[in-house]
């Protein structure tokens, strides 16, 4: 395993020999070579959120959000430790070439472990849901598998964007977000505290906007307080790109360029990604920062870059051929995510569909045959693409006719022809009429949900004004509704739709999420029932009308939001998810263990007549504290594969923090007393229970 301590003397030793403006120009994202040191250049900017991006061909996997839906660690970790393997496969080759720019190093600016708090922000689909303990159990799981348990780090992860940050993107670059002691401890920080304390995440990555008045990319209390003092954080701090410009032109906080470097550099951080630490020596020579504060920043950076194994000292990892990257193992585990993830909301009956009744199957809509609504954002280049169209058409060959219209464009622009539109609907319309199923594709893009409107990101992206389908989607689906066909309503989108006019009339909805490059074939395997359905929801899906009842987008609270504190009854629950059998949870028992957890027993079964992984849920409430959250909270999960029939024994564990509350003061405790705990395939809300006719198993314990 890779030694921090003989890597931070190696880079103190190092960046002894530097002279002042040498070590200055090593704390920007595109560091130069030393040549006289033997130092190559180094661009730190990589991205990594789900398969490498921006960087050509790579194995792409499912959105993020859509791998957080699998509550699988282990899946997840195989994806992240693919996306260091084929990083370094490019770092490899690419560096062979002396090409050391941009995308092409081994240091991600990922996994983004924000809390998507409010189902309108863009970017929650790169997130990994709604709530602290999944995000902190599926973010480690991330980090460890691309950094690797080597003599040298694979690849380095990030958490990002440190801390409580989840919109509006619009105003992101001067926005403060106010929190309070509680909502920070209970739910903006924990996933940061764990991935830097249990995972050693070698970086963190600072947000755009003012937290509690201090921007986050130079707050003494995030940076220096919580970060370094308090959870021992070792690695190097990043800002986010151009984030240190806001301090001046946005926040207002300093009022010069050489000021912010400043400031930012004080509070810790190290290493700019964007262009102000250009100016580090011209606040130096203003007395703004000390040689001894820019040293300890340098030897930071050259301790990851030490660990890597990336400054002629050779590593296992040199030998990786560039044949890793998009090989068939790569592809099938992208494929495997790809079932894993995917979420039935609603089956009567129709799925999966049965190739002897189907004459003529009807598809339809703008996402049908939309590359770029398989693929999310931050994502890389696949040398194939199979939309949910092609992989439909592939299933059925020659046996089942399949008819195909668009109906309309993804939403309607300004410009756009209304009576050019209305005829796609008539000729959707006649495709359904003409069909014996229907399997209606529509959603979102990342043209439509993701990024603010910056350089580099489309002009249309940002966050949803509200929760329902673009309003020409709405239209398509209800027309093709009314024309009364068996209908199939499949959702391609990274974020909480309003589907209740599908729930009510629709035959079967489906999320497939973003699936990934290839992510059509996924969804046709599992419409026609090759594989079982198993994902589960990380998010809420609202109803549009609980918009009104929320707390403002610019308000930070949790009042109302995310299941947690949910008080009215959601679409959709979090961590609900159908599969083609039954599985239920017939027994559950716990005992306290020896870290003052609770190791827990449960024993399964599945009643149905169909092979099915399923994913049991624990959530737990501390009755006797008045600081615990409105409802049950999510404590342990584990997926398990059981054929029809069948049952086990499964064993799970709740760690000791999940028996804790924080109070208002932000102080987490052990309440001990009465303990409410429950175990079941879904949460236990009375919304869950009406959508999968099953209660989990409850039991009290007292602690």
């Amino acid at each position: 395993m890779w030694n921090r301590e003989s890597a931070r003397l190696k880079a103190k030793e190092l960046v002894i020999q530097m002279t002042l403006e040498e070590k200055m120009s090593q704390l920007v994202y595109g560091a130069p070579a030393i040549e006289r040191l033997g130092i190559p250049a180094y661009n730190w900017w990589n991205e990594g959120l789900h398969g490498v991006a921006r960087a050509g061909v790579s194995t792409n996997f499912p959105q993020a959000i859509a791998l957080a839906a699998m509550f699988d660690r282990e899946l997840l970790g195989q994806v992240s430790e693919t996306t260091a393997l084929e990083g370094r496969a490019k770092y490899n080759a690419y560096s062979k070439l002396g090409d050391r720019d941009i995308y092409k190093g081994l240091t991600f600016f990922s996994p983004n472990i924000n809390i998507f708090r409010d189902p309108r922000w863009g970017r929650g689909h790169e997130t990994l849901g709604e709530d602290p303990y999944l995000t902190a159990e599926l973010g480690k799981a991330f980090v460890v598998g691309m950094q690797g348990k080597g003599d040298v780090m694979l690849a380095s992860a990030c958490a990002k964007h440190y801390a409580v940050h989840s919109g509006p993107e619009a105003i992101r670059h001067h926005f403060n977000a106010v929190t309070n002691q509680k909502d920070l401890w209970e739910t903006y920080l924990p996933a940061f505290e764990a991935l830097v304390k249990d995972a050693n995440v070698e970086s963190v990555m600072g947000a755009y906007n003012r937290t509690n008045g201090e921007p986050c990319c130079g707050s003494k209390t995030l940076l220096v307080d919580i970060l370094r003092s308090k959870w021992g954080f070792a690695g190097f701090i990043v800002s986010d790109c151009w984030a240190l410009i806001d301090f001046h032109t946005g926040h207002g906080v300093t009022s010069s360029p050489e000021e912010s470097a400043a400031l930012a550099m004080r509070c810790g951080l190290d290493l700019n990604c964007g262009s102000i630490f250009l100016q580090l020596k011209s606040a130096y020579d203003q007395g703004l920062i000390t040689e001894e504060q820019i040293t300890l920043s340098a030897e930071r950076v050259f301790t990851t870059r030490f660990l890597l194994g990336i400054l002629g000292e050779g590593s296992e990892y040199d030998q990786i051929p560039y044949e890793t990257v998009e090989c068939q193992k790569h592809l099938a585990l992208a494929q495997e995510t790809a079932l894993k993830s995917c979420v039935l909301l609603k089956n009567n009956g129709i799925l999966p569909l049965n190739k002897q009744k189907i004459k003529t199957l009807g598809v339809i809509g703008p996402n049908a045959d939309s590359r770029i609504a398989l693929m999310g954002n931050y994502h890389g280049t696949s040398s194939r693409y199979i939309t949910v169209l092609e992989g439909l058409q592939d299933e059925c060959g020659d046996d089942i006719r399949v008819l195909y219209a668009a109906g309309c464009d993804i939403f309607r622009r300004k410009t756009e022809n209304l009576a050019f539109d209305n005829d796609r609907v008539a000729e959707a319309v006649t495709v359904a009429e003409h069909s014996d199923t229907v399997v209606l594709v529509l959603g979102l893009d990342e043209l439509l949900e993701g990024e603010a409107p910056d350089d580099g990101n489309s002009m249309e992206a940002g966050d949803k004004p509200d929760l329902m389908l673009p309003a020409v989607q709405q239209e398509l689906l209800e027309r093709v509704l009314a024309v009364g066909k068996p209908t199939v309503v499949v959702l391609l989108a990274g974020s909480a739709i309003d589907l209740s006019l599908a729930e009510a009339k629709a035959d079967a909805v489906f999320l497939g999420w973003y699936p990934g490059a290839r992510g059509g074939r996924a969804v046709a395997d599992l419409l026609f029932g090759k594989r079982s359905p198993s994902g589960k929801l990380p998010v809420t899906f609202y109803y549009n009308e609980d918009l009104s009842h929320l707390p403002e987008f610019t308000d930070y609270s949790m009042a109302g939001r995310t299941y947690r504190y949910l008080t009215r009854k959601p679409l959709y629950p979090f961590g609900y998810g159908l599969t083609y059998a039954d599985v239920r949870v017939l027994a559950a028992s716990a005992a306290k263990d020896a870290t003052g957890g609770l190791a827990v027993s449960a024993q399964v079964q599945n009643l149905g007549k169909v092979d099915t992984e399923d994913v049991i849920q624990l959530y737990v409430k501390a009755e006797d504290s008045p600081f615990a959250p409105t409802n049950p909270v999510l404590c342990g999960f584990a997926r398990v594969s059981l054929a029809a029939g069948e049952s086990k024994s499964i064993s799970l564990s709740v760690p000791a923090q999940s028996l804790t509350v924080v109070d208002d003061g932000g102080n987490r405790s052990f309440p001990g007393g009465r303990y409410s705990l429950y175990a079941g395939t879904s949460q236990p809300d009375a919304r869950s229970r009406e959508l999968t006719g099953a209660s989990p198993v409850k039991f009290e314990l007292s602690l």
